[in-house]
């Protein structure tokens, strides 16, 4: 421990991401990167960047993308928030909108970011038990709080909560930040977003990491009354002005421009979870609903740490988290068709 520490540090306990491993020829189920890449139009608008025009500070307020995502959405660009990936977004809201005297509520199986967010914050927290079949409800969010926040689907789960439910938490709550985290929303869910309008008090984020296939740029995005966007341009502009670069602006705002090449890609992962789910299936593995680009499965004869183990001696990583609620689950990533197969063979005859 350095003597040249902020007192405050040493209690912090970092988000751990997922490994990233340095071999060659790994299957790589671990993080829920997207198999297929980017939209061609973002990379031909990226590249067209690539000029003499870096040396020049990008726009503060990267009005194209702003008005990209506000035209996508049916919302006013003040009603949009821009950062350097969702985690950045996130720790802004957390700074901004959830530090409060009340505890923030989110599920006790959820991001394993909030917490730490709420540590570096000095935020209260309730982690609030998800149910015997791991799905959020409601009713337990009626409850005095500082704010909520969950994703949807969640995260490692899979598990959709459905519009109606999103709304009851929101009634519920009404002088509370409730944050709708939707990361993997584009692969089976409904968003939030056609609710800021009614709800001042909701707060939607999404990242162009996972449906959008562009998790190397690190943008993410907020929607939601002017006032909560101003709350967060009051952080941003008091932390760094500049999040979004000259190469992200126009190549998130391309990528939200190309719906074909959007639409067709998240098909295909739909197409290839819907049967990966199957084949598990048909190995005995339990899994639970996904509206996800990944699935949480497990099985009642072997141990998931074992599984792991066994895959990753096969060349394909998933991703095993130990929370004791959890620890016989497996999180794996829906791949290409190819990598998809890898993972099957790699289980064997169980």
């Amino acid at each position: 421990m350095s003597k040249f520490w902020s007192p405050f540090v040493k209690n912090l306990v970092p988000y751990v991401p997922g490994e990233q491993p340095k071999l060659a020829k790994l299957v790589k189920l671990n993080t829920n990167e997207n198999p297929y890449g980017p939209s061609p139009k973002a990379l031909a608008a990226m590249q067209a960047e690539l000029n003499d025009n870096l040396r020049l500070y990008p726009d503060p307020n990267s009005d194209l993308l702003k008005n990209a995502v506000a035209k996508y959405y049916g919302v006013q660009s003040n009603q949009v928030f821009l950062g350097n990936g969702s985690d950045e977004v996130l720790a802004h809201i957390f700074h901004g909108l959830l530090q409060h005297d009340q505890p923030l509520l989110f599920p006790d199986i959820s991001y394993s970011f909030y917490p730490v967010y709420c540590g570096l914050y000095g935020i209260k927290f309730d982690a609030v038990p998800l149910d015997e079949q791991f799905q959020i409800n409601p009713a337990d969010y009626a409850k005095p709080n500082g704010g909520i926040i969950f994703p949807n689907p969640n995260a490692p789960t899979g598990c959709l909560l459905a519009l109606e439910a999103v709304e009851q938490i929101l009634k519920g709550s009404p002088d509370s930040v409730v944050v709708v985290d939707e990361a993997y929303i584009d692969f089976g869910g409904e968003t939030a977003i056609t609710l800021v309008d009614r709800y001042p008090n909701l707060l939607v984020t999404q990242t162009l990491s996972k449906s959008r296939s562009l998790a190397g740029l690190r943008v993410g995005l907020a929607v939601g009354h002017p006032d909560l966007i101003e709350a967060l341009e009051r952080i941003k502009n008091s932390f760094n002005s500049y999040p979004i670069d000259r190469m992200a602006n126009v190549g998130a705002a391309a990528a939200f421009e190309d719906r074909e090449y959007f639409d067709k890609t998240c098909r295909l992962v739909i197409e290839s979870r819907d049967k990966v789910v199957a084949q598990l299936q048909a190995k005995g593995f339990e899994v639970l609903p996904s509206a996800a680009n990944f699935i949480f499965a497990r099985h009642p004869k072997h141990d998931a740490a074992g599984l792991a183990a066994k895959l990753r001696e096969q060349g394909v990583i998933v991703r095993h988290f130990k929370q004791e609620r959890i620890a016989q689950f497996l999180r794996i990533s829906i791949g290409t068709p190819e990598q998809n197969q890898a993972l099957i063979d790699g289980l064997g005859d169980l």
